[in-house]
């Protein structure tokens, strides 16, 4: 396990997700390949820093983007980061608006995540157990985290929600107008389609974990007309500056 300079905080891991995987305001230091039980993850550790303060990135879908949300070692991105160090780790999201308060362009930090994926490693209690393990999953994010990241976003002049529920879908595809609508019913306020496993396995590893989700667009059925990459693009560039702020101020924290 990596160690950190004397009286120096462990640094702050970013999870960069889909048009999040260039931090522009980060002084990178070096990158390190991570072998792991689980295989190997999405690309080599960055570590750097962000106004003086550690981090450790790592981009979720691949240094060229080539992994699709069904297809990354979910697994092996966690432990990594854990292994090196990292005790708080944010998942950065982009996101589909379901509800009306998630409008494209608005920032928001949920608090409750529901999981339809399938077919995806999602834990790492399996194989040769001695026992079974149940881990208590009420509270997906870590509360801690949530409100530092909330808390950064103030300092900085950020607006940003509060709260929301997480849906996690499989894609790669896009949602139908119709299964939007079930999303909707069942209470959620956001879609995408990282989420999990990747809060789950957190709380396996006894990280503090939080989501931190970008609006990219208006979800299937709740906008003008079929989605376009186009749309998303412009609001992944306008997002992003104020995203950045608000990593920066805590990896400070």
């Amino acid at each position: 396990m990596a160690k950190q300079a004397q009286g120096e905080h462990t640094p702050v891991g970013i999870i960069g997700g889909s048009g999040l995987t260039r931090l522009h305001a980060l002084k990178v230091e070096r990158q390190e390949v991570i072998s792991t039980p689980y295989g190997e993850p999405s690309a080599p550790l960055t570590f750097g820093r962000f106004d003086g303060n550690p981090v450790v990135f790592l981009p979720r879908h691949g240094a060229g983007h080539t992994l699709p949300p069904h297809g990354v070692n979910y697994r092996a991105n966690l432990w990594a980061l854990r292994h090196v160090g990292v005790e708080r780790a944010i998942g950065m999201a982009a996101v589909g608006g379901i509800t009306s308060v998630m409008a494209p362009g608005v920032l928001c930090v949920p608090d409750q995540i529901i999981d339809y994926t399938w077919g995806r490693e999602h834990t790492l209690y399996e194989g040769d157990l001695e026992n079974v393990t149940h881990i208590d999953f009420t509270e997906p994010y870590c509360a801690e985290l949530r409100e530092a990241l909330l808390e950064s976003a103030s300092q900085v002049g950020v607006p940003i929600y509060n709260g929301g529920t997480y849906a996690a879908t499989q894609g790669p595809r896009l949602e139908t107008a119709a299964e939007i609508k079930r999303l909707e019913r069942d209470g959620c306020d956001v879609v995408g389609m990282t989420g999990m496993p990747e809060a789950a396995l957190a709380a396996e590893l006894g990280l503090c974990y939080a989501c931190l989700a970008l609006n990219v667009n208006w979800a299937a059925g709740k906008g003008d007309g079929p989605i376009t990459m186009a749309e998303i693009e412009h609001n992944l560039e306008q997002g992003m500056g104020k995203a950045r702020k608000i990593l920066a101020a805590v990896a400070a924290v």
